[in-house]
């Protein structure tokens, strides 16, 4: 009698846990089937490309198969400059955005491009998606947030010459990473060149850039390191990015899909989507250095707190751009750096 009783708790729950199926197919039966069309812009060999079919199954699996999806690489759907209004517009369902592609557009999320603020990329990830959920809301309102993450902290890569110090940059022709460079570059004398990262090497080849912020794994997968020579060991900042969905797919949707997608739209798959780019860019550094022809060379305590002190204007200037916004720079900066501390991801 006692074995007999032991069983039933787990009878029990296995009942339990069949009637939830028999439930959660039963809420998707009568549901539209959507095919979603996932954009990005960088090469199917990119980590990303993996990441975003991972995801789309996870989704297809918890959705009975109703919520489809198909990856579109390479700008297929759009340039790289113009995902944001592609998910604002329908154009495709979920894009992979650079906010920092359109200066003065998001002056919020541009805190995260500040130099020396952001020295992890893991914890850097969950730690800028936690203080945006707060703002995306309203600095995105055009779309559905999905989820931020960033990449693994980039540095200096150059053709011609090495560059150290600041006064380097003086006259060079820069393809810059985001907005928050590009100030950085114009402040320091350069000229900057908009490019996007597959186009970079390109514009490289052709002399029209003779230099760029970029993050080690990329250099030799965009074949960066094919137009450059030196390469500085320090890094220097960030990038943020966005997953997000367009508004009018997720109206589409029955509650029980809503679901799926919200599930899918958290911290925690802002770690599962950007962790294996992270590990991947920074195993490029060794790559690059066991490159021949390729110098990759540090900088002093004293040079480092050189670039440092060139930055400061961009503080002042991402300030004044959130107060024009209607915003409160001095909280939304504390809340960035409270996040940061909380996931050991500070400078």
């Amino acid at each position: 009698m006692p074995a007999r009783r032991a069983k039933h708790p787990v009878a029990t729950l296995v009942a339990a846990a069949a009637a939830l199926s028999v439930a959660a197919s039963a809420a998707f039966a009568q549901d539209k089937t959507f095919e979603l069309k996932l954009s990005h812009w960088v090469p199917p060999t990119h980590p990303l490309q993996k990441a975003m079919e991972e995801w789309g199954a996870s989704v297809e699996k918890a959705s009975n198969g109703t919520i489809k999806s198909k990856v579109f690489p390479s700008q297929q759907l759009g340039k790289a400059f113009d995902h944001y209004d592609m998910a604002r517009d329908g154009i495709a369902d979920f894009t992979y955005v650079n906010p920092g592609y359109q200066p003065g557009r998001f002056p919020i999320i541009s805190a995260g491009e500040l130099p020396f603020l952001v020295g992890d990329a893991k914890g850097g990830i969950r730690a800028v998606d936690v203080w945006y959920r707060k703002y995306a809301p309203s600095e995105m309102k055009d779309v559905k947030y999905c989820f931020s993450f960033i990449l693994d902290p980039l540095t200096w890569h150059s053709s011609k010459k090495k560059i150290v110090v600041p006064g380097d940059i003086k006259g060079m022709k820069v393809r810059p990473s985001q907005a928050t460079v590009a100030a950085w570059v114009t402040l320091l004398g350069g000229t900057n060149v908009q490019a996007s990262a597959t186009e970079v090497r390109d514009v490289m080849e052709k002399g029209v850039a003779e230099a760029v912020t970029f993050p080690w794994g990329s250099v030799p997968l965009l074949g960066v390191d094919k137009v450059t020579k030196y390469h500085m060991d320090a890094p220097l900042h960030t990038v943020t990015f966005q997953w997000l969905m367009s508004p009018r797919t997720y109206a589409a949707m029955s509650a029980a899909q809503k679901k799926v997608i919200d599930d899918h739209c958290t911290t925690e798959w802002a770690g599962k989507f950007a962790d294996p780019w992270a590990d991947f860019e920074h195993a490029g550094l060794a790559k690059v250095k066991a490159e021949p022809g390729h110098e990759v060379y540090a900088i002093t305590d004293a040079q480092l707190d050189e670039w440092k002190k060139s930055a400061e204007p961009l503080q002042a200037q991402w300030t004044e751009n959130v107060r024009k916004a209607g915003g409160d720079p001095a909280t939304i900066m504390k809340e960035l750096k409270q996040s940061l501390a909380q996931y050991k991801a500070a400078y």
